[in-house]
């Protein structure tokens, strides 16, 4: 299947698609980044196949599961690729969140945020009424983006496999009840979580 054919969305600078196993090579490069290691964690990505497996593993069984998932994000003018961003259903969370993560060289030019919007505007679309989003407490750069989008900081949660706490981003017009409301309890056999959005 060609690139345009898995093609999900385009704004007015980015282009995001489906990945395939074919996005391997730049998947290593992303997943090794100082700023993806540091804000999103370790997937333990070495080499080529390794990414391959977790392309087949993460975005495209999740697109399979769900009807969406971590898209590739390119720049629409060369068709280069700089980051991911989607929609994540984690065993941990009650609520679809959206998360996204760019090589650190294409930071500060607005692209996280662009394509942030773009994939909730999607997600609504697709008649997801309530997207949130967790990230780390150091993470300004992703607290900028989510507050930008409509999201707003609305609690701080343990969740398994982070040594610190999250910050849980809700839409500015939906208030979780409880203090857990937000939480799914984890399957004694889920595999860890998803490591949080972040901003390259």
């Amino acid at each position: 299947m060609t690139a345009a054919a898995m093609q999900v969305l385009e704004t007015e600078r980015l282009v995001l698609r489906r990945l395939t196993p074919e996005d391997a090579a730049f998947i290593l490069e992303l997943l090794n980044d100082p700023l993806f290691l540091h804000f999103v964690g370790d997937k333990g990505v070495r080499t080529r196949e390794d990414a391959v497996e977790y392309i087949r593993h993460g975005p495209v069984a999740s697109y399979s599961q769900h009807g969406f998932g971590l898209f590739l994000v390119s720049l629409k003018a060369d068709g280069t690729p700089i980051g991911m961003c989607g929609l994540l259903k984690r065993a941990v969370l009650e609520d679809v969140d959206v998360g996204f993560g760019f090589l650190s060289r294409y930071g500060g030019n607005g692209y996280a945020t662009e394509a942030a919007a773009a994939t909730v505007s999607y997600g609504r679309r697709l008649g997801i009424r309530r997207i949130v989003a967790i990230t780390a407490p150091d993470n300004v750069a992703s607290g900028n983006v989510l507050r930008k989008i409509g999201l707003h900081h609305t609690q701080t949660l343990p969740l398994p496999g982070y040594k610190e706490p999250s910050l849980l981003f809700t839409p500015v017009d939906q208030v979780t009840a409880r203090p857990d409301a937000a939480l799914r309890p984890p399957s004694p056999i889920a595999p860890p979580p998803d490591r949080r959005a972040t901003a390259g």
